[in-house]
């Protein structure tokens, strides 16, 4: 497998991961809300997004995100906020040991989902 195949984006990464729960809360062109919802075991993989920013906002639990481009360790509790910008991979963990319920916010521009892997 080349480089170029693992790096196809993809306009639904829905069934790439699993998730406890995955809603939708508002959609528009080039703008969208949803809330995931995280077991302990559970992650978003590693991904970028080609021209929008992901902005994480924890509702309940504890986040871990790993970033790279540079390399970076984020931890949020609830209330807080992180956006990783288009084009810098990441990856999503639960860090506690309770279920993570956050909102992303992805925009503004057309969604992709690049995964790494």
């Amino acid at each position: 497998m080349t480089a170029t195949t693992r790096l196809q984006p993809v306009k639904d990464a829905s069934h790439l991961y699993e998730v406890e729960r995955r809603d939708r809360h508002a959609e528009r062109p080039g703008f969208r809300i949803s809330e995931l919802q995280l077991s302990p075991t559970q992650t978003v993989p590693w991904h970028f997004h080609t021209h929008i920013a992901d902005t994480f906002y924890v509702l309940e639990g504890e986040m871990r995100l790993f970033l790279q481009n540079p390399k970076e360790e984020v931890r949020l509790q609830p209330g807080g906020t992180f956006t990783a910008v288009a084009g810098r991979p990441h990856l999503v963990t639960n860090a506690g040991k309770t279920s993570l319920t956050f909102l992303i916010m992805q925009g503004i521009g057309e969604y992709d989902y690049v995964p790494l892997v």
